[in-house]
């Protein structure tokens, strides 16, 4: 099948969105699909104020129409509600193509957190957009739930994997010179992650903040005693999820939460609210611990089991999610 992405996160942009598409097309072209991957790379962009690492298609219609005519899919997925994908959607209704999309981020809440825009409005604005799609793909039962309760009629499951093989648990960063036990965050340093109700704990040990973002700079001048190492990738990540004691997920707007899984196959623990993503994921008291009271789940996911932990985490796969996404895509003829 010759299938379409258009994103409005890509490369060279770093975090669950890009990370779960690339993954995908990997594992269907593996399959023998001819999967194209359209973002803003190819386009006039800008960044988008207050987050640079995000650019901003300037104008996309024709060039995207002349791509995506070069492309000629057999199927057209759109993968985010930026300036693309209004583009995409306004060509798909043009001519009358079936399409799917994805709900990877609950922008409502993040515009309302930067900018106060009543999150009513911004539902509105998306349920408009994904209504006019052939099918929502959301991660996970809460989500879902949530979504269906909002009036999204065309909803869809769609999972979410793990890499086993990247992420284990040896070896192990020993954070050398640091008190235990190490609480750790990983991820994207934005106001949206909620990473402030972590840092501001009282914990034992140290706590760690592994990732960059607009948030960092502040975060760091308002939390001295916190260790912030930037981004890190590859085998460093790996190791930097296997050396910490707990890891400390305080985000309350996640759709999934990647990091949640990469934590658990590195046999770290989980804590975090109870809340849409954790919910779905820290399924087994054994492997975390989900409580309004943050602190008290970091202090009881301290006493959870290692390998609990990885086990739980092997029951994720990312060629059920890629065989999931083909099967739900709705073809164009």
């Amino acid at each position: 099948m010759r299938i379409l992405i258009v994103s409005d996160a890509w490369h060279p942009q770093v975090n669950g969105v890009v990370r779960t598409l690339s993954i995908v097309v990997d594992q269907l072209r593996a399959g023998g699909d001819t999967v194209e991957v359209i973002g803003p790379d190819r386009f006039l962009n800008v960044p988008m104020p207050g987050y640079a690492e995000i650019r901003m298609a300037i104008a996309p219609g024709r060039k995207l129409a002349k791509l995506v005519d070069a492309f000629a899919p057999e199927a057209v997925h759109i993968a985010t509600e930026g300036p693309l994908g209004w583009a995409m959607r306004a060509l798909c209704r043009k001519r009358g193509w079936p399409f799917t999309t994805a709900f990877h981020t609950r922008f409502p809440e993040y515009l309302h957190a930067r900018t106060r825009i009543p999150v009513a409005w911004s539902w509105a604005v998306m349920r408009r957009f994904h209504e006019a799609g052939a099918g929502t793909f959301a991660a996970t039962q809460s989500l879902r739930e949530d979504l269906t309760s909002r009036g999204f009629t065309k909803v869809r499951a769609w999972t979410r994997g793990v890499d086993l093989a990247r992420f284990r648990p040896e070896p192990r960063d020993p954070w050398e010179g640091l008190p235990r036990p190490i609480f750790l965050y990983a991820g994207r340093v934005a106001i949206e992650k909620n990473i402030a109700a972590f840092l501001a704990l009282d914990l034992p040990g140290s706590k760690v903040v592994v990732g960059d973002g607009p948030a960092r700079a502040g975060l760091m001048q308002r939390f001295p005693g916190a260790h912030f190492t930037g981004y890190r990738d590859n085998g460093a990540l790996a190791r930097s999820y296997a050396g910490a004691d707990v890891f400390v997920f305080p985000s309350r707007t996640d759709t999934f939460g990647l990091v949640l899984l990469e934590a658990l196959a590195a046999g770290t623990p989980v804590a975090a609210f109870p809340v849409t993503g954790p919910l779905d994921v820290v399924t087994d008291r054994r492997v975390g611990a989900l409580d309004e009271d943050l602190r008290a789940a970091c202090l009881r996911a301290l006493d959870c089991d290692r390998a609990a932990c990885r086990a739980h985490a092997e029951g994720w796969s990312w060629e059920a999610c890629a065989a999931q996404f083909r099967a739900t895509l709705v073809p164009i003829g």
